[in-house]
């Protein structure tokens, strides 16, 4: 990877530093990402993906859709505060194919999002370092064509980038080191005053930026794992769903509405009749969630349905339910009811049959046209060919 050039810094940007920009005709009223970039992640070169309520990637095999999913769950991590490592734990994967390193042998990748909302549109975009060390090199907040924040290494020698952030006022920019294994922009609130107009618009830009990516739920339920009766625990689920039964038992005591709701989508997708959804949970032992057959049947555990049953149950209760039930750390400064929850869902339709990813389609839509849940999804091309002509879906093709 040829080393990025040296990021444009505020003050040679032209940016008005008297005063916020005009505000646009129509702004988002949560913030949430509109677009996904994939400058060279992967098998992506100059991909640029938008992003809709509801959005689905269909194509074959390899042509990058979980790569896609992948590299929006990376930045959601670093945006909660992770470290670069922990965000990429194989980053040598996400080297564009065919990479040739520099003269320094280095190697690495560019990914970046636009988040909308009360702010107006803001880019993210990001460059990083995957070899010989893994480091974040590059790194730009900008809105309306003005840079906010931009970083660069300067010093190959110093686990640090020197950022230049907008102040406003007399100074015009800040200057000061960053670490090079964390995101800048979530480090912006904790060095940012507000005290002036420069100031305050890079913090409200920033704080949009990890408000939208925060509150993302990467889901990919594990039939294996939810077959066991769990021990009773807080109700949230976790991304592999193991304890589905534990949050079944809170839906069903806190959650009436939703968890009728879920029962009405389970006579859809389960074999067999379905009068509800209930849960054995004696005092102090294990929580085991059953199918409710109805008067003078006897009821199913969950641990005898299929693997396709299963999965279609923990999906429908994600787009059924909010970040209070699900095992995620949204910005806690904002209201719940001001924040938009994306779920990621790769090979969303995996195991279910016609039926089963019909209805999940059909939630997907009814949540999501509502505005506060999200889907950005991966599925084969049977689901995919379903899809396409649903109003409200926005389809992103990777076929050849």
């Amino acid at each position: 990877m040829a080393a990025p050039a040296a990021p444009v810094e505020p003050s040679q940007a032209g940016l008005r530093v008297s005063g916020l920009p005009a505000e646009p005709a129509q702004r988002q009223p949560r913030p949430v990402v509109t677009e996904l970039r994939l400058s060279a992640f992967g098998p992506h070169r100059s991909a640029v993906f938008p992003l809709g309520p509801l959005t689905l990637f269909a194509g074959p095999s390899g042509s990058g859709k979980s790569q896609a999913l992948a590299a929006y769950e990376a930045l959601a991590c670093l945006a909660s505060g992770v470290t670069l490592e922990e965000a990429f734990p194989d980053p040598r994967s996400r080297i564009p194919d065919r990479a040739v390193p520099d003269a320094q042998r280095r190697r690495g990748f560019r990914l970046g999002c636009t988040v909308d909302g009360p702010a107006g549109p803001v880019r993210l975009d990001l460059a990083v370092q995957a070899e010989p060390t893994l480091r974040i090199v590059g790194e730009r907040l900008s809105q309306n064509g003005q840079i906010l924040l931009a970083t660069a290494l300067r010093d190959p020698g110093r686990r640090s980038v020197q950022a230049a952030w907008l102040t406003g006022g007399a100074v015009g920019v800040t200057r000061a080191p960053l670490p090079d294994d964390r995101l800048g922009t979530a480090l912006l609130p904790l060095r940012v005053a507000g005290s002036t107009a420069g100031q305050r618009q890079v913090l409200a830009a920033a704080e949009q930026v990890v408000v939208a990516l925060r509150a993302v739920f990467p889901c990919d339920p594990r039939p294996d794992r939810m077959r066991a009766a769990v021990a009773p625990g807080e109700g949230r689920l976790l991304g592999d769903c193991a304890n589905l039964a534990d949050v079944l038992r809170r839906t069903r005591s806190e959650c009436g509405t939703r968890h009728a709701l879920l029962a009405e989508a389970a006579r859809t997708a389960c074999a067999g009749p379905v009068a509800g959804l209930d849960v054995r949970a004696p005092a102090g032992g294990p929580v085991e969630a059953v199918l409710d057959r109805g008067p003078g049947r006897p009821a199913t555990e969950l641990a005898r349905l299929g693997a396709g049953e299963l999965r279609f149950l923990a999906l429908a209760l994600v787009l059924l339910t909010g970040p209070g039930v699900l095992a995620m750390d949204p910005a806690a400064e904002l209201l719940s009811a001001r924040q938009a929850l994306t779920v990621l869902a790769d090979d969303f339709d995996r195991g279910l049959d016609g039926s089963q990813s019909a209805e999940l389609l059909r939630l997907a839509l009814l949540s999501c046209g509502r505005g506060h849940i999200r889907l950005v999804a991966a599925l084969g091309e049977g689901t995919a060919t379903a899809a396409r002509d649903l109003p409200g879906v926005t389809m992103v093709d990777l076929r050849a």
